[in-house]
């Protein structure tokens, strides 16, 4: 069996505008979730939206994390994460981890248990996924990291909180 051939793209002559990218992303609807880790390297958490699943088999996801960001050393250190998928309920649990709050102060606004991983998980959290790091590749501004799922908790009952279009939107419960 052949493998499949790499496909290059040429660049455009000139790189897309930073804010028209920008602008044109703030269209694309994206759950908000709170990623959290703790263990040697500290405990730490950032809200993302640049979460999605890779596998099934076995259960992978993919999270986006600004090399930049307040959280990097301590996620990538640990090599464990919990992606907490907030309720409509909770943007303010978002917008505590995306700001510029303390990395302490930022746990003390709600309800934490621990995983079996060792992961903070946020109570009234709609899903939470238990990860450990099995991946980290480079992009851009970015490392991509490649979670394997070791288990998940469901809420009994949940809506989602929503991103687009620079707010944020709750996506009821299906009757």
């Amino acid at each position: 069996m052949q493998a499949a051939a790499l496909k290059l793209y040429a660049a455009p002559p000139e790189p897309m505008n930073r804010q028209d990218y920008r602008d044109a992303m703030s269209r694309l609807a994206a759950a908000v979730n709170v990623v959290t880790t703790d263990g040697p390297c500290g405990r730490a958490g950032f809200t993302a939206t640049a979460v999605c699943s890779v596998s099934d088999d076995p259960p992978t996801l993919l999270v986006c994390l600004n090399r930049s960001a307040s959280a990097h050393a301590a996620v990538v250190g640990n090599g464990n994460l919990c992606v907490n998928l907030l309720s409509a309920e909770q943007s303010d649990v978002s917008n505590l981890f995306g700001g510029k709050t303390p990395m302490a102060e930022r746990f003390t606004a709600d309800r934490w248990s621990i995983s079996p991983n060792g992961s903070p998980v946020l109570a009234g959290a709609a899903l939470a996924f238990d990860c450990r790091i099995t991946q980290v590749t480079s992009v851009a501004t970015h490392d991509v990291l490649f979670c394997e799922v070791l288990g998940v908790t469901l809420a009994e009952q949940a809506n989602a909180l929503l991103y687009f279009d620079r707010s944020y939107h709750p996506l009821p419960v299906s009757l």
